[in-house]
């Protein structure tokens, strides 16, 4: 196996303008204390995470990193930190950790130290993967010299996980060969564009909010279980509707595994399964407890949606609960808004999915948003806009230097995706960006989707 140190991969996304209509594949990584996960996710990743800076609370996590390799995307997630108190404490935070993964990923990178050598916990784990039947890239880490540890990397077949692939993280060494074997997991399924005609939403919050009561009325049946203990829906399942000969898909948010974990681990592990949900969905519903009222922990949840480019309908369940009168409705409204203020587009509905109060509504919101996030807007009608607005509001200058938009046009939906021609990037402030947003909505609404601008800048002809 070859040395791969002269080309690193690049975190943060997508290459060029062309886009796809199908998810990213998800890549989750396991292993060990003090192997080297975190060396690679930042290796992998670089400084480009893929989080937006105004959401609050989710940039400490970085729990998950856009990365590119060849043309191809996928979601790197980290499955969590591991607490070395003692040898059993890893094992069975291993095991949880892989069970997470096993759960959410398309393939799973489990990572080995070269230097540690092949340990017991390392063997529970790997036979735990195999019988998962998922893909898993074995990774031995720390070979920073192939020709002094290869014959230790050959121990590690006895994991019968397949092939060892050598890196260092730290070094950037081996990790080409490693995501061309990771990439070529993916299959065809995730390069189709948009065969699959179902309308796929993730119903997300927080434990308790009442996402399996939701299903379950819009279904019309208990097919998920429900209880008022946190984490009692094990499985994260995709349960398939048909109403007025249109077919959706809701994928509910799995629950947690063990009751006595704490606060970090509970979240770190939430936040997780909700990326996988979400990178599978074209609309999230964010249910909110009206009796708790909207709270960090749901805009860190709807970041991730934000993040992601899905649209969002932000259902306040509970609403029966609720003492009311005229102005409850706007109060609570304002509240939502102030709190989710990086996504102004979000509907919102106020709901209760034990006495089915306005269910029949959110079905109209989600085909309403679903068109909305796969809108495309000819050239011609976009330029005229831009035109428009450029002309109600001058663009502005620098040292002398004024802005030009030469010419604007839609490369792609969900999210709807638009690249302005520009004679300066630097002089495209972020206001003026959002000036031509609103201009665009104003003319076409595109309620519940976030819209996605590309900035390229193009020399002034002669």
């Amino acid at each position: 196996m070859k040395q791969d140190s002269h080309h690193a991969p690049s975190g943060g996304g997508r290459t060029g303008v062309k886009m796809s209509k199908s998810r990213k594949p998800i890549v989750a990584v396991v292993g060990r204390p003090n192997v080297g996960k975190s060396t690679l996710f930042n290796a992998l990743a670089g400084q480009r995470i893929s989080i937006v800076k105004d959401t609050p609370g989710i940039t400490r996590d970085r729990i998950y990193a856009d990365v590119s390799w060849t043309g191809r995307s996928f979601t790197l997630i980290d499955t969590g930190g591991i607490e070395p108190d003692s040898k059993d404490i890893i094992l069975s935070q291993m095991r949880e950790q892989a069970q997470i993964a096993i759960d959410t990923a398309d393939v799973i990178l489990f990572m080995v130290d070269v230097r540690q050598g092949l340990v017991d916990a390392d063997a529970r784990v790997a036979d735990m993967l195999r019988r998962s039947h998922k893909p898993v890239v074995l990774v031995v880490n720390k070979v920073d010299r192939f020709d002094k540890y290869m014959s230790d990397v050959y121990e590690f077949y006895n994991l019968g996980i397949g092939e060892p692939y050598p890196i260092s993280a730290a070094n950037q060494m081996g990790l080409g060969d490693m995501l061309d074997v990771v990439i070529g997991h993916f299959g065809k399924e995730s390069q189709e564009d948009g065969e699959d005609e179902k309308t796929r939403i993730a119903i997300v919050g927080k434990p308790n909010v009442g996402k399996s009561s939701l299903i379950n009325k819009l279904l019309g049946e208990k097919r998920l279980i429900v209880s008022d203990i946190a984490g009692t829906t094990r499985d994260a399942v995709d349960t398939p509707v048909t109403r007025n000969g249109r077919e959706y898909i809701f994928i509910d948010t799995a629950g947690l595994r063990r009751k006595n974990k704490v606060k970090e681990d509970l979240e770190h592990y939430m936040i997780v399964r909700t990326v996988g949900a979400v990178e599978r969905a074209d609309i999230v519903i964010l249910l909110i407890d009206a009796v708790e009222g909207v709270t960090e922990q749901d805009a860190k949840i709807a970041g991730i949606a934000h993040d992601r480019g899905k649209a969002v309908i932000v259902a306040v369940n509970k609403w029966d609960a609720i003492e009311k009168d005229n102005k409850t409705i706007g109060k609570y409204t304002d509240r939502i808004r102030e709190i989710l203020s990086f996504m102004p587009y979000a509907e919102v509905t106020f709901i209760s999915a034990l006495t089915g109060q306005r269910l029949f509504r959110l079905y109209d919101l989600i085909d309403t948003v679903s068109e909305n996030h796969a809108m495309r807007i000819a050239t011609g009608v976009l330029n005229e806009i831009m035109g428009e607005a450029v002309a109600m509001q001058q663009p502005p200058s620098d040292k002398g230097k004024r802005l030009r938009l030469y010419y604007i046009t839609q490369v792609g939906v969900k999210p709807p995706t638009f690249v302005i021609f520009v004679n300066d990037k630097e002089l495209m402030h972020f206001s003026y960006t959002r000036y031509i947003e609103n201009k665009i909505r104003e003319a076409f609404g595109f309620k519940g989707t976030p819209l996605k601008f590309i900035i390229r800048e193009r020399k002034e002809s002669k």
